[in-house]
């Protein structure tokens, strides 16, 4: 019989002014850094992505971090220095984000993008 384990949330979440990776410790030790330019060019909101599958790089944008909001207990809203703020990052998405940085790599992420299923 399959266990539900607890979800690994956020213990500390960081981008100082001037910052160009947003860096995010988790429940379960894991420390990430993940570039500014892969959180805000895989920006899940419908204005970035339209209503299609998967999520795909976005070139261009400020990425400038001005603020960081919670949403709930399960998600980070970001406004960059543009005033794009629309996105809604779930704490699973960020983690995926933070792992697809890691390996296969930014440029890879780049090109292949986010499938739906992830």
């Amino acid at each position: 019989m399959a266990t539900s384990a607890a979800p690994v949330r956020p213990t500390k979440i960081a981008a100082p002014h001037g910052a160009t990776c947003l860096t995010i410790e988790w429940s379960d030790g894991v420390r990430q850094e993940i570039p500014h330019d892969i959180v805000r060019g895989l920006c899940p909101c419908a204005s970035c992505q339209g209503h299609g599958g998967g999520i795909r790089y976005q070139n261009g944008g400020n990425l400038e971090l001005i603020a960081i909001e919670r949403v709930g207990n399960y998600a980070l809203t970001l406004r960059w220095g543009d005033g794009h703020d629309s996105g809604i990052y779930t704490f699973r998405y960020l983690r995926r984000l933070g792992d697809l940085v890691r390996d296969p790599g930014p440029e890879a992420l780049k090109a292949a993008g986010i499938s739906p299923a992830e």
